[in-house]
């Protein structure tokens, strides 16, 4: 028998097991049950390799650690017989991607996620960020307790700590471990399966708009999935239709060319740091809307059924004002879910002279202000950039986008540097499309719980990429909203870990 015969009748034999396992696994009501079983059983090894994966430093800007992150997820997929690449990029951090297709099947699903994570300051946390450290509750007096061996009992109320805990190296471990549950059971996904991690999401994704057109027909999927970001404040289980665009910038406001004796020159030498937080006053009014002119027009409203989904979410205000220490919230007395469909300005940090024990009475020379804005569906990232100069331009400022010369700040009273740092646009999917009302469906299935249905999610992703390409996308979040993600002591409670374990095995046994 020649090489080609050979491998018809061995994908005929592969179709056949496949179909007849698939057929004797029964429904889905009685394989989830068997998939909790597999992962309570084999919950601390499942934790071990999440472990393993968190022990790896992984900052954007750092190539190599970047490699080591993916040629590990390399290994993790292909030990499941995931066929598995890592595609290069422009900025040399590569895409791991992964391929499980299953014959006869009639859906592809392509999961979207990162393993990049938020630059770190060590010394801000209470245990190393990348020494994944467990305890018995959440904050840093509750107490620490050893990684379990294999057999151990693991709780739902232990959180373990590290950088990407929850952002968002723990839904990719859940995903594939969801997997080797089903397939304890015998049964194989119902769905072709994609995988995209890429390591720049943290730092924009600075070049997936070049990767995602050049690879269209290696990604063709009926529906992108991405697990990135915390469910509902409600702690229900959550999927989301949309996530927000961003863009960020820099602002540099400049005084004298050196810092100066605020006795010898305080009251005569512009001061940078007033005079920066003086512009960046007139950006907000009290309520924290943002006053700049036409910052809202281009917002698409909410449809019907999106604005149902809004009405039918739990209230959650009372309670986080309280965990907070929030005496009088902005947003003019509207719900969180209702501002977060709106776009936003934020000041993500500022910095000129000096504070704490390194204070010195001078007039500093420049200072600087970090912006991030998130924008909703209608929103462009190029516009709103050109909105936000023509501000500042209407108070009376002078822009430039490198650093001025000393003769250019000597001829304008007012200098501000201002630096883009890419962007993307939000998306949002229907909420009545049959493929969203499949993933909803699959989302109960798996946790048989009452679901919070955002038409967008708070955060970012590049998603507008993919929309280009024709692929709806959503959102299925599985980590808690107290994770502190982005900051320090960032933390994943094993319990939300291990149900989202269950919502990806729904979701792998697809139904159409």
């Amino acid at each position: 028998m020649n090489n080609s015969r050979l491998r018809l009748v061995g994908l005929w034999i592969l179709a056949t097991t496949l179909a007849v396992l698939s057929a004797a696994a029964g429904h889905p009501e009685e394989i989830l049950p068997k998939v909790r079983d597999y992962r309570q059983a084999h919950a601390a090894e499942i934790l071990a390799e999440l472990a393993a994966l968190l022990r790896l430093p992984n900052l954007a800007a750092d190539l190599d650690d970047i490699r080591r992150n993916a040629e590990a997820l390399r290994a993790m997929m292909e030990r499941r017989g995931i066929r598995t690449e890592l595609l290069p990029t422009a900025g040399g951090r590569p895409v791991v991607y992964g391929e499980l297709l299953v014959p006869g099947a009639t859906t592809t699903l392509l999961f979207y996620g990162h393993y990049d994570g938020q630059p770190v300051e060590p010394s801000a946390w209470h245990s190393p960020p990348f020494e994944p450290t467990l305890r018995a509750g959440a904050g840093p007096t509750a107490e620490v307790i050893p990684l379990p061996g294999p057999g151990q009992p693991v709780g739902n109320e232990w959180r373990l700590y590290a950088r990407s805990a929850a952002d968002d190296k723990s839904p990719l471990v859940a995903l594939l471990a969801a997997l080797d549950a089903l397939r304890a059971q015998g049964v194989e996904p119902r769905v072709n399966l994609k995988f995209l991690f890429e390591g720049e999401e943290e730092a924009g994704s600075p070049h997936l708009e070049e990767f995602i057109p050049r690879e269209r027909q290696r990604l063709a999927a009926d529906l992108l999935i991405i697990a990135d970001g915390p469910v509902h404040q409600s702690d229900r289980p959550t999927v989301f239709f949309g996530a927000r665009g961003i863009m960020t910038l820099t602002l540099t406001v400049y005084g004298p060319s050196e810092p100066l004796h605020s006795g010898h020159y305080g009251n005569w030498a512009p001061n940078p740091a007033q005079r920066l937080a003086a512009l960046l006053a007139t950006m907000e009014d009290d309520d924290g809307r943002v006053t700049l002119a036409g910052f809202y027009d281009d917002v698409e409203p909410l449809s019907e059924r999106e604005r149902e989904a809004l009405a039918a979410i739990p209230p959650v205000e009372d309670s986080l004002e309280q965990r907070y220490a929030i005496a009088r919230p902005e947003g003019r007395g509207r719900r969180l879910a209702e501002l977060i469909a709106l776009p936003s300005l934020n000041i993500r940090g500022l910095r000129s002279g000096w504070v704490g024990e390194q204070a010195r009475t001078l007039v500093p020379a420049t200072a600087t202000a970090e912006l991030d804005v998130r924008l909703v569906k209608g929103n462009d990232h190029r516009r709103m950039y050109e909105k936000i100069l023509a501000h500042i331009r209407a108070q009376g400022w002078t822009v430039f986008d490198r650093e001025p010369t000393l003769e250019e700040r000597r001829q304008h009273a007012r200098v501000v540097r201002v630096e883009k740092h890419g962007g993307y646009n939000a998306v949002r999917t229907p909420m009545d499309l049959p493929i969203a009302q499949q993933l909803i469906a699959a989302v109960e299935r798996g946790t048989g719980e009452p679901l919070v249905k955002l038409p967008t999610l708070g955060g970012s992703g590049p998603l507008h990429y993919f929309e280009e390409l024709g692929i709806p996308s959503a959102g299925v979040p599985i980590v808690n909203f107290d994770n502190h993600q982005h900051a320090p002591d960032e933390n994943l409670r094993l319990g939300h870990f291990f149900r989202g374990i269950d919502i990806f095995a729904s979701l792998l046994w697809w139904e159409d």
